[in-house]
């Protein structure tokens, strides 16, 4: 029993060092601190973009002057705004899917409510 806890303890700790953000990750693969500034902020605009109230967040001097921060920004948009369209129609497809099979049940209750 005490083993079992070590080793479940152990394996918790280890998972939890081994998470890192997407800013680490970048920088431990040796991408341009240029790059993953701009990856980031292209990223939380492409999210944004996909919904109501999108807020872009760019720093308009550097994308004009830095080709580097220009193209991360780009690909950070890209890929995220990509992301979130289909995460928002997997849901939206979900939720389809719950409406037909509530219209489902209340047809067959409705039908058997009937046959009386």
């Amino acid at each position: 029993m005490k083993v079992a806890r070590l080793l479940i303890c152990g394996l918790s700790l280890l998972v939890l060092l081994g998470c890192q953000s997407l800013r680490e990750q970048m920088l431990a693969e040796n991408y341009p601190p240029t790059f993953v500034d701009s990856f980031e902020d292209g990223c939380s605009s492409g999210r944004s973009a996909v919904g109501p109230l999108g807020q872009f967040d760019k720093d308009v001097p550097r994308y004009m002057a830095e080709p580097l921060y220009a193209r991360g920004w780009e690909d950070g948009f890209r890929q995220c705004e990509d992301v979130q369209r289909i995460d928002d129609w997997q849901a939206r497809r979900e939720e389809q899917w719950r409406d037909d099979e509530w219209r489902h049940h209340v047809d067959q209750a409705m039908a058997k409510a009937l046959r009386r």
